[in-house]
């Protein structure tokens, strides 16, 4: 793996798309310029590619072992982390007087995104202790900042989220861990979580696991979830690291794919001495969670498109080098075959792929954009705005890139044909690992239901007037360049259509017609997602339009091809918007009518 990422489009996606360079106008942000941000983009590069890209095989054919109640893994990926740790790039977001670079997150995302590209399996560590980390900042106790979040920042614990279990997977209502109240203020945590990522390992002194629980006696339902700190080993009020806190790995789930990463049983309390520590209050569990739980989402889809952009970039370099077949009208069988880049099909399934990835980046880094402005400005009508459209955005940009990035890795295997499908090249292995992300931090099934029967329909439809409001701006500064014409066009022409559908459905939900309402959703996801990604190519083209003019060689080259990546896009991929407006509109029950027996 030569490359995970075109820096070429990086920079282009940061500075002349979403302006970043203008953050540092911002009192937090007022040291850095693109010049710093650069630098450590670089930094990260070099770490990514140097001690993360390197074993990335070998982790997948070596996935951790449970051996004598413990987990065993290949020593290049603790090796791997210490050097993660040591450039401080955990902490690239946080403040300086944690040990922090005080970076914007829109930067702290891309280089999380090159460190994912190079190996999702290892970098899952300690990304699931910073979605942890921040959680605790905003939600624990000053007590438990100094015993729990202090020694994450400085690297030495590593965290966890623990919601599902067994028999509760997505269905947080029905789960069984209960949490007993201690007369020390400390609770008996006793319960079994399932598929925990991360949930066991020997890279750090401690694992902070933070617990969904109900405690005896509280409401039914998500409404009496609470939240704990359950740490795998009990700290003492000196905050030294002691004796086991009754924390036991029951077995490993065994993957297709993110091997690297441990994935775990875990069993709590099983001899009744497991201790945890209330967040917050009691019964607040779940909207805590969400904290975590919507930072991972994002996250999810950003993994997702750094895994079809490795693979966009490995199949382009094996196109450019394949040496196969002739050209059609070719009549010599004796002349020399060509490059397999020269081919329609070929050429299709790389404009495929390009326009699924660059697209989707665009699409995590303008949501992290969102929230640094969100997060920085003294506007309150702003900071709203912003928020609002970040929450309807974040179904979208969980569960397009996860399917359609998956998707380009299929492409890309195909461009390699038999090589694709074998551990030489590593486009099996990117496959295996991204169709994950359709599953975990809830299900792409789950992101539907929450955009179109929470999101969209959120303070009576703001956050998608919002939406509508910054498609309409975007429309309005590419009618400045008659080389976008079409895609103005276009783009208006898939808004009307997306506002008629949600019209439609948002009635019949007020009509009673939940089922019905509800019964497609995963379709409405896909329609808005297209729309959305539209929207983000008509971004880029507008850019790219204004500076082609004056662009020579590579820059010329690079700025042509994402004007073609647009005219793809809208070409071959917004048109599908129409049958499924077309599904959603009439309210079809198919998949409601038909009978259990029938199937």
């Amino acid at each position: 793996m030569e490359r995970v990422i075109n820096r070429r489009d990086l920079s282009f996606q940061l500075y002349d798309v979403l302006d970043v360079a203008s953050l540092s106008a911002y009192p937090r942000f007022s040291e850095h310029d693109k010049a710093s941000y650069e630098a450590v983009i670089d930094a990260a590069e070099r770490l990514a590619m140097d001690k993360f890209a390197d074993h990335a095989h070998k982790a997948d054919e070596n996935e951790p072992q449970y051996e004598n109640g413990r987990v065993v893994m290949i020593p290049e990926v603790k090796e791997a982390l210490s050097h993660y740790l040591a450039g401080g790039f955990h902490l690239a977001h946080r403040d300086e007087s944690e040990g922090g670079m005080q970076l914007p997150l829109v930067i702290s995302q891309a280089i999380a995104a090159i460190f994912t590209g190079a190996n999702a399996s290892t970098t899952a560590y300690p990304f699931l202790t910073i979605a942890a980390a921040n959680l605790l900042s905003a939600y624990g106790s000053d007590a438990q900042k100094e015993k729990f979040l202090k020694p994450m920042l400085e690297g030495r614990f590593f965290g966890t989220m623990c919601l599902s279990e067994p028999q509760a997977g997505s269905s947080l209502a029905d789960i069984r861990t209960k949490a007993t109240p201690l007369p020390d203020g400390s609770y008996a945590i006793k319960g079994t979580k399932m598929w925990i990522s991360a949930g066991d390992h020997d890279l750090a002194e401690n694992i902070v696991h933070l617990v969904l629980a109900k405690i005896p006696g509280g409401p039914e339902g998500v409404k009496g979830i609470s939240l704990f700190i359950v740490p795998k080993y009990q700290v003492d009020d000196e905050d030294r690291v002691g004796d086991s806190n009754d924390v036991a790995l029951a077995g490993l789930n065994h993957k297709m794919g993110y091997r690297g990463t441990t994935n775990c049983m875990l069993n709590f309390g099983e001899n009744d001495a497991c201790r945890g520590y209330l967040v917050g209050v009691v019964h607040h569990g779940l909207g805590y969670m969400f904290h975590m739980m919507n930072e991972a989402r994002i996250g999810v889809g950003l993994g997702a498109t750094m895994m079809g952009y490795a693979g966009y970039l490995a199949s382009l370099d094996y196109a450019k080098q394949r040496p196969q077949g002739r050209p059609v009208d070719a009549k010599d069988p004796a002349s020399p075959p060509v490059p397999i880049i020269a081919h329609a099909d070929v050429r299709r399934m790389l404009l495929a792929q390009k326009s699924y990835v660059e697209g989707a980046l665009s699409l995590c880094l303008y949501c992290a954009r969102l929230l640094d402005e969100a997060q920085q400005t003294e506007d309150a009508d702003t900071k709203k705005r912003n928020l609002l459209l970040l929450d309807l955005l974040t179904p979208i940009a969980k569960a397009w890139p996860s399917e359609f990035c998956l998707e380009a890795n299929k492409l890309g295997i195909q461009i390699l044909g038999g090589y694709g499908y074998t551990r030489d090249y590593p486009l099996e292995r990117l496959y295996r690992d991204n169709r994950l992300n359709p599953i975990h931090e809830g299900t792409n099934g789950i992101q539907s239901l929450d955009l179109l029967g929470r999101k969209v329909m959120a303070e009576k439809g703001l956050a998608f007037r919002l939406m509508m409001e910054r498609i309409g701006d975007a429309i309005g500064e590419a009618k400045a360049y008659p080389v976008l014409e079409e895609q103005v066009a276009a783009m208006q022409g898939a808004v009307d259509l997306l506002s008629r559908v949600t019209v439609k459905l948002v009635t019949a939900a007020h009509e009673g017609k939940t089922e019905a309402f509800l019964a497609n959703s995963h379709e409405y996801l896909l329609l808005m997602g297209h729309v959305v990604m539209a929207w983000m190519w008509l971004r880029q083209a507008t850019v790219a339009a204004a500076k082609i003019t004056d662009a020579v060689g590579d820059d010329r080259s690079f700025f042509a091809g994402k004007l073609m990546a647009t005219r793809y896009f809208f070409t071959h991929e917004l048109p599908k918007t129409g049958p499924q407006a077309a599904l959603l509109a009439s309210l079809d029950t198919t998949v409601l009518d038909m009978p259990n027996e029938g199937f």
